[in-house]
């Protein structure tokens, strides 16, 4: 230790032409590219130099390893100082520095898991933080290993508020393995940041959130390495190291001036700063990357089945959210590294059903859905588990950023939201979920389920666990009838005809609440000499076009969508866009309009249109028109 603590002259020198080796590669990138921040690199050099060739422990040909540090650039922008630590370690060559952020290059603009050393995409500013929280309650009570977070910030961003739910987070769970290193160089995109250079109220801050926290000057490798080594010996706090540096640091007249945020050195500046920055070189790269303790437990998250059919029998009668909680129970029976986000929803969101069983496997997350979702990023990384997120669908809408960025991150966390639509009652219009399908149906590569009974509800908790990619389930409070036997076999992208005839004459596609207002039509209907087809989607995103046109068609192409969200982006607009290509196929949709109000379930489907009595309205005048 007493090495870590106060490191030999050679390598404290080493590590200062480390960082002004990283501060040129940094300025070579940029002015290739002809963007960038390299004035961003540059405050961070030394702080760079410490982390990945002196503080961190890792294997560097292997920088997936599961027993390995992690590192967190939560200002993406400063992505060309990573790359440019890889480059010195040997993972990329000095020549894809300078084809950075070019079509046929995988360094991005900000850093995302297309690279094999890049964990999380970071870039969209505040969520970095969130994402260490998630590795780092991984590291220390899942995985119970040796490994350390390390997540680099700027000063700009901790102006976020998920900044601060994070911070709330780790310093609750004790979080003795994480350190969030605050990169103050005073400067933001457009002017000064609040602070400044403050750097005491930076700590104070941090203190009162109840994180162990040092000032160092973030230019000086020694203070650097005392800080770091200083935070291994802090048990039950996170530590916080506020680093007061200089924007453009090493760059003459660029230092610290304003309005070069985002700019690259011109040509003609470059070769002469870079010139001045190697005559500050005097030594070679003799530097040795300390390796991991290899500690973390093998673990396996993939082959994820039902081990024993739902218990549930036809006519039951339960709410799809309930189920999931049920469902959750079963899955952890299964697999030891399921675990459970949940945002102080845990008695409306049936989670608690799981923390009763599995306490050590629950992660309360409290009011704070944006940190929640950069949580469970982090705990998903590297696969070492496997993440549910629940809370009140309309809840998850404050974190869209972190979802988009989420599937960026090309995660395969599994958000669950409750609560959705005019049919949870009595609550009034702020909790009714209404545009959480346009919301996910964005997302690339997620996965929407939208299950309609108990069994599909539990089917959906199943192949979430199993799909690669983001997964939302969308499921309502409402109790309903189970429809489907326990045997009944669910498959992503594959709707189910539920009801059908030879004398069908319009196809209604209703899921969740609506596929039972649906039936209770169909019945009705069929006293009136009318037949019509019943389907339900189960999975929105990807939708069975197939068996929704293969209907159509057999219904003299009338098709009825009824759904409790809002026309756009839902079921509706889904169903038009699978069918925009078939000639003589008519979608009549019916959907939430306005703002809803407090009422009775039934009574709030009536009155925006989606009840059995409007489908059988529909029904009549696509017949007659």
């Amino acid at each position: 230790m007493a090495d870590n603590a106060k490191p030999r002259a050679n390598t404290l020198q080493v590590l200062r032409h480390m960082a002004n080796r990283l501060r040129i590669h940094s300025i070579r990138a940029t002015c290739a590219s002809r963007s960038g921040h390299p004035t961003s690199c540059c405050s961070a050099a030394e702080i760079m130099s410490v982390l990945f060739f002196h503080t961190m422990r890792y294997k560097q040909t292997e920088p997936e390893h599961p027993d390995n540090d992690r590192f967190i650039l939560s200002k993406g922008h400063a992505a060309p100082i990573l790359y440019a630590a890889w480059a010195e370690l040997g993972i990329i060559s000095e020549s894809d520095l300078l084809n950075w952020r070019k079509i046929n290059c995988d360094l991005e603009g900000h850093p995302t898991p297309r690279l094999s050393f890049v964990d999380v995409a970071t870039g969209s500013l505040g969520q970095g933080l969130g994402a260490a929280c998630g590795m780092a309650y991984t590291g220390k009570y899942f995985d119970k290993a040796s490994y350390r977070v390390f997540c680099l910030m700027g000063d700009g961003e901790s102006s976020e508020g998920s900044v601060w739910e994070a911070l709330d987070f780790a310093s609750h769970y004790n979080l003795d393995n994480l350190v969030a290193v605050f990169d103050v160089n005073r400067l933001g995109q457009s002017g000064v940041t609040p602070l400044e250079h403050c750097t005491d109220v930076y700590q104070n801050r941090c203190e009162a959130f109840g994180w162990n926290t040092y000032l160092v000057d973030g230019h000086d490798v020694e203070g650097l390495c005392h800080a770091f080594w200083q935070a291994t010996q802090v048990k039950n706090k996170p530590t916080a190291i506020v680093a007061k540096t200089f924007k453009g640091r090493g760059i003459p007249d660029i230092e610290d001036a304003e309005n070069w945020h985002g700019k690259p050195m011109p040509k003609e500046r470059a070769d002469a700063i870079i010139k001045l920055i190697e005559s500050q070189i005097q030594t070679n790269r003799n530097f040795i990357v300390k390796p991991p303790l290899e500690d973390s437990p093998q673990v396996s998250i993939r082959n994820i089945k039902m081990t024993c059919l739902p218990d549930y029998e036809v006519g039951d009668k339960i709410a799809t959210q309930k189920a999931y909680g049920l469902a959750l129970v079963k899955l952890g029976r299964a697999n030891d590294r399921l675990i459970v986000l949940d945002g102080d929803a845990k008695n409306s969101t049936f989670s608690e059903i799981f923390k009763k069983e599995y306490p050590e496997r629950f992660i309360e997350c409290v009011m704070a859905e944006q940190n929640m979702v950069s949580v469970a990023l982090g705990c998903a990384t590297r696969d070492r588990t496997v993440a549910f997120i629940s809370t009140l669908a309309a809840c998850l809408t404050r974190a869209f950023d972190q979802i988009r960025m989420g599937a960026i991150s090309q995660t395969n966390i599994n958000l669950i939201g409750s609560h959705c639509g005019v049919s949870m009652g009595e609550e009034g219009s702020s909790q009714m979920a209404l545009e959480d399908l346009a919301m996910f149906r964005s997302i690339p590569n997620c996965t929407v389920f939208y299950p309609s009974d108990a069994i599909s509800a539990e089917h959906a908790v199943y192949l979430a666990a199993s799909t690669k990619g983001m997964c939302f389930i969308r499921t309502s409070r409402q109790e309903t009838a189970v429809i489907y036997t326990p045997q009944e076999n669910f498959v992503i992208g594959q709707a189910r005809v539920i009801r059908h005839s030879v004398n069908d004459k319009v196809t209604v596609i209703g899921a969740g609440v609506t596929l039972h207002e649906a039936l209770a039509a169909a019945a009705d209907l069929s006293q009136q000499g009318i037949s019509i087809r019943v389907i339900d989607p189960f999975t929105i995103k990807p939708l069975d076009a197939a068996t929704i046109i293969s209907s159509a068609k057999a219904t003299g192409g009338r098709v009825i969508t009824v759904e409790d969200h809002y026309r756009e982006g839902g079921l509706g607009e889904a169903v038009c866009t699978a069918v925009s290509g078939e000639p003589d196929i008519l979608v009549h949709q019916l959907a939430v309009s306005g703002v809803p109000q407090s009422g009775k379930p039934g009574e709030l489907l009536d009155m925006f249109g989606i009840s059995a009595r409007h489908i059988i309205a529909a029904v009549k005048y696509t017949l007659m028109n």
